[in-house]
């Protein structure tokens, strides 16, 4: 570790080597006059990263203006407390560690003959206005979601939750350039070894930077190969601090316009953040809802293939006709004619998300229409494959969540191709595999099907929610510490 030598010339040459100047036309030098010492100082700091007011307002005119009677013979200690009174502004001696400050926004005073500077928080990276959630998106409830700046996003966490011990522990990453992760969470009701084994995971990744909150989520995740998720994605400030209530943990880091909630379950993905804002008939019927959206977009195909294949008898008669009849003109099996169209629907889905967004809805509509159309008029597929295709791509977009919903479409796939083998046994085969493997999993050492397999005590909050006046107790899958959310009616 290189330490301040006390000479201007010889600290900033090093400073200017770190950061390439003159190069690096961001590295700012701009040489001060501190009046009540009558020295030399030098502030330093990257354009673009540091507040150009604060450093003028709240610096560079008091350095150069403001006189002290009673000094203590402490140069750096007497700017801080009597000139600049920054709350955020520390001595440091090491020059890495100035550098470091520097790169999230800090600015750095060096004095002329002091082995100490001043690393002074002036930071303000540039971000856009808090918006609406564009993909968790709500009819009743908060329209904010959040933005690519962690302040931000920390306060809107505590906007929702104003809990005293709510707490935001830093964690840097990154062996060349240095990421902060800010982990929240709400002491006494998180469970203790859970909160080592997400601080252990972070403090263990080696690698030169972490770009976004996505790619932290892939170097914390257990199964990296799995096709069930175990790391939650949420934009929505409102969802995050109702985890922090249950005893999880959120993780924020600046550039990322969203959050990560650990652990999670498979209730995780299947809530969304309305069905607590809406009634109680009216948010279960909508869960009854998504739940046979699920089934449909999942099963559809596969059991399509299934009945025209190996068990026609199970179809009405009239029905079974009306297939054969419109199937009389078809020259592939009835496989390869529902592996075209759902292929061929995925690449409208993939079109339409990359397409500029005036085009996307033209793109997702119009290409539907004229494939199934020229498809059905060409002979390739059945017209009620088309249907069929349709509601299960309907279906797939009731689904709340990204992750669960790439994992439905991939496992559509899978029920696609063993349904046109083996039938229903082979659909009925790989679902018991896939729930067996869902039950055996975990996500940081919670049960990712929990608290209903294996059972834990709770508000019975999973396939349907009971009234919000009787979920008093806190999941017990997730903490065992302060499990009473609210005291039940009628108890002490």
């Amino acid at each position: 570790m290189e330490k301040l030598t006390g000479s201007l010339a010889r600290d900033l040459d090093a400073f200017k080597k770190i950061f390439f100047y003159p190069k690096n036309k961001d590295f700012i030098i701009r040489p001060v006059h501190i009046k009540a010492f009558d020295v030399e100082g030098v502030i330093i700091y990257i354009n673009g990263t540091a507040c150009i007011n604060t450093l003028t307002n709240d610096i560079i005119k008091p350095l150069t203006e403001e006189r002290i009677i009673d000094k203590t013979g402490d140069i750096t200690a007497d700017i801080i407390k009597k000139i600049t009174t920054m709350k955020n502004a520390s001595k440091i001696s090491i020059i890495q560690d100035a550098t470091k400050d520097m790169v999230k926004g800090n600015s750095i005073l060096l004095v002329e003959g002091c082995l100490e500077g001043i690393s002074i928080d002036t930071s303000e990276f540039e971000h856009r206005p808090i918006d609406k959630p564009e993909i968790e998106n709500v009819l009743k409830g908060p329209k904010e979601s959040f933005i690519e700046s962690a302040l931000v996003n920390r306060s809107l966490v505590r906007k929702h939750l104003k809990y005293e011990n709510l707490i935001t522990e830093t964690i840097e990453v990154g062996e060349k350039g240095k990421s902060d992760i800010y982990m929240m969470y709400v002491e006494g009701i998180v469970d203790p070894d859970l909160l080592e084994n997400v601080r252990t995971r972070i403090e263990n990744i080696r690698t030169d930077f972490v770009l976004s909150i996505s790619i932290l989520e892939q170097f914390i995740e257990e199964r990296s190969y799995s096709l069930i998720s175990t790391v939650l994605y949420t934009e929505r400030p409102d969802r995050a601090a109702a985890f922090l209530n249950e005893g999880y943990i959120v993780l924020i880091m600046d550039g990322a316009s969203a959050c990560l909630v650990v652990p999670v379950t498979f209730w995780s993905f299947f809530h969304t953040a309305e069905d607590q804002y809406l009634r109680w008939s009216y948010g279960n019927f909508t869960r009854f809802v998504r739940l046979i959206a699920i089934f449909i977009s999942m099963l559809t195909p596969s059991m399509y293939i299934a009945l025209t294949n190996y068990h026609v008898e199970m179809i009405p008669s009239d029905l079974a006709v009306s297939i054969a009849a419109a199937r009389t003109m078809i020259p592939f099996p009835v496989i390869v004619e529902v592996l075209f169209m759902e292929i061929s629907f995925e690449l409208i889905r993939e079109a339409g998300v990359r397409a500029p967004a005036t085009l996307g809805n033209t793109i997702g509509i119009v290409g539907a229409l004229i494939l199934g159309q020229a498809a059905v008029a060409a002979n390739i597929v059945s017209p009620i494959l088309v249907i069929i295709v349709s509601i299960t791509g309907l279906s797939s977009f009731a689904v709340p969540d990204i992750s669960l919903n790439f994992t439905i479409r991939i496992l559509r796939f899978a029920l696609l191709i063993v349904g046109g083998f083996m039938g229903f046994l082979g659909i009925a085969l790989l679902l018991t595999v896939f729930l067996i493997y869902g039950i055996s999993i975990t996500s940081f050492g919670v049960p990712y099907l929990s608290p209903l397999a294996p059972h834990y005590p709770s508000s019975g909050d999973t396939y349907t929610r009971p009234l919000t006046k009787k979920q008093w107790l806190r999941p017990f899958n997730i903490s065992t510490l302060d499990t009473i959310r609210r005291k039940p009616n009628g108890k002490e």
